[in-house]
């Protein structure tokens, strides 16, 4: 079986522009909201069958603007959240020190296999649900379908497709420092079950012309 799937980033956040660790359920600016109606605009020219969100509430503010734009339905899943901070670094200033160790001690886990920070999510959770959440777009019926999600799960699922088996704490790091990706951003990921490992192939990144 071949499909498509959009991924597009939710739209600017409070969280994005704060002086704040952003919290897990920061909402969508001003500005972020008129980037959903941008994007909305944009895939409302594309033949995909329903919507997959995550459920954080610049995701879900997000994919339903589109929803409201194209009439399909959304389903939520967490499996495409974004990456989890520790509950004691959410919502805390950028200038607290305390919370500046702890975020620097999370750093270090999203690339060090087996090291945890707190309650914070680490490499081999971020690797498990990669993997997890690209088998349960392939399993899905639809032959076309549009994911909203966060930066940098996104880069996440991308660089566990590129890197493949020689993804380790480095290669995966140097991938997230080099590659960004702009609110509401548009990717495409074509998936063909007959290629076996080579399954998932990237074929647009980030295109973000409807911003203008």
């Amino acid at each position: 079986m071949k499909k498509t799937v959009y991924f597009v980033r939710h739209g600017q956040s409070e969280g994005n522009v704060g002086t704040v660790y952003q919290p897990l359920n920061s909402p969508l600016t001003e500005k972020g909201r008129e980037q959903a109606k941008y994007i909305a605009e944009r895939v409302a020219a594309f033949s995909f069958e329903s919507i997959v969100s995550s459920p954080l509430t610049r995701a879900k503010e997000t994919a339903e603007t589109i929803a409201e734009r194209v009439k399909k339905p959304i389903e939520f899943s967490d499996l495409f959240v974004e990456r989890r901070k520790p509950t004691n670094l959410n919502g805390k200033s950028h200038a607290d020190e305390d919370a500046q160790a702890l975020n620097n001690d999370w750093e270090k886990s999203l690339y060090t296999s087996g090291y945890r920070a707190q309650d914070g999510e680490n490499f081999d959770e971020l690797m498990l649900r990669a993997a997890q959440a690209l088998k349960h777009l392939a399993n899905r019926p639809e032959k076309e379908l549009l994911v909203v999600t966060h930066g940098f799960f996104l880069r996440t699922m991308v660089a566990y497709i590129i890197l493949g088996k020689k993804i380790d704490g480095d290669a995966f790091k140097h991938f997230q420092y080099r590659v960004r990706t702009q609110n509401t951003g548009l990717s495409v990921l074509e998936f063909d079950s007959e290629l076996g490992d080579l399954s998932w192939r990237l074929l647009v990144w980030n295109d973000h012309a409807h911003l203008g």
